[in-house]
């Protein structure tokens, strides 16, 4: 098999990995604490990619020593309030709201960016993040826009929210000096053992309230699936695509994520699916198709289609 065509399949699989973050963490937090999760999730997957990522960070050593607070400070907002978040969320709401909020990162990426570095937004992206939050707005209010009178909105649609602005922190800051000299499993790496050591105190906690450490087989058969799929087969695929087909082709994986997760939610977890998710899927994954689809890959393959007719 080329290299090419093992990525394009990769492209069909690699939603799964990203949306099983959800799928299989819903049915997780019914007998694992969040924060119990989330440092088995993080310390697991990055215990095993470190001998893989270990020249990267040993050569880098001193600048990682020197910027421990940039470090601490991505990690919590990835690994720490984004990883907990959404399984604390999780308890509260559906997979399928989760699935559909979530999808709306790539918008809150772009203001932040705005916000924070100056960036400028087109009328295309600005009509794009109107769409995108529309349908974010309708899913928390479960398609009964009265509940904004009465501030009635679920907790765990709003973390999830929360959780989603956080990643898109962590994001931007991955975008640092320090970050894009690592690489990309040397990041990954660092920033997951940290992560993973935040939750530290709060695993303590929770296991002498609740006594939720797993011992059952289907507990770490959870834990197992978030390891190698949410995270390791995430990372490695989405990598290997960016390589092998660039990244404007890459990312086009992600639009399929919310499908993909909503299937997944309504097949195994069992969950309904109604006419105001109908309605926020279209929203959402509008603004933000209109909002980041990489229109010159678009061009591109126009170009080469002329080309080839002549």
């Amino acid at each position: 098999m080329s290299p090419k065509l093992f990525a394009y399949l990769l492209m069909a699989v690699c939603p799964i990995f990203f949306a099983s973050n959800i799928i299989v963490g819903a049915a997780a937090v019914r007998s694992i604490e969040p924060f119990t999760l989330t440092f088995l999730r993080w310390g697991l997957a990055s215990l095993l990619v470190l001998p893989f990522a270990w020249s990267s960070l040993y050569a880098n050593r001193k600048r990682l020593l020197a910027e421990w607070k940039l470090i601490l400070i991505t990690a919590f907002m990835g690994m720490g309030f984004s990883g907990s978040g959404v399984y604390f969320a999780l308890k509260h709401t559906s997979a399928t709201n989760g699935t559909l909020i979530y999808s709306a990162c790539p918008i809150i990426i772009i203001l932040l960016e705005w916000i924070f570095r100056g960036r400028k937004i087109s009328l295309r992206e600005a009509m794009g993040i109107i769409l995108g939050f529309a349908g974010v707005l309708l899913i928390v209010c479960k398609g009964h826009l009265e509940t904004l009178l009465t501030i009635r909105f679920s907790s765990g649609d709003l973390l999830f929210v929360a959780a989603a602005t956080t990643w898109g922190i962590y994001t931007v800051l991955s975008k640092k000096a320090l970050f894009q000299s690592l690489s990309t499993i040397g990041m990954f790496t660092v920033v997951g053992l940290v992560g993973a050591a935040i939750q530290i105190p709060f695993v303590i906690w929770e296991n002498i309230v609740y006594d939720t450490l797993p011992t059952q087989m289907e507990q770490w058969l959870s834990v197992g699936g978030l390891v190698f799929s949410a995270s390791i087969g995430a990372l490695l695929a989405y990598q290997y695509m960016i390589r092998v087909l660039g990244p404007s082709t890459a990312g086009l994986a992600l639009y399929l994520m919310p499908p993909f997760g909503i299937f997944m939610a309504v097949m195994f977890l069992g969950e309904d699916f109604r006419l105001f998710h109908l309605v926020g899927f279209v929203l959402v994954m509008g603004g933000v198709i209109m909002a980041t689809f990489p229109l010159s890959l678009l061009r591109r393959q126009r170009s080469t289609a002329a080309v080839a007719q002549d």
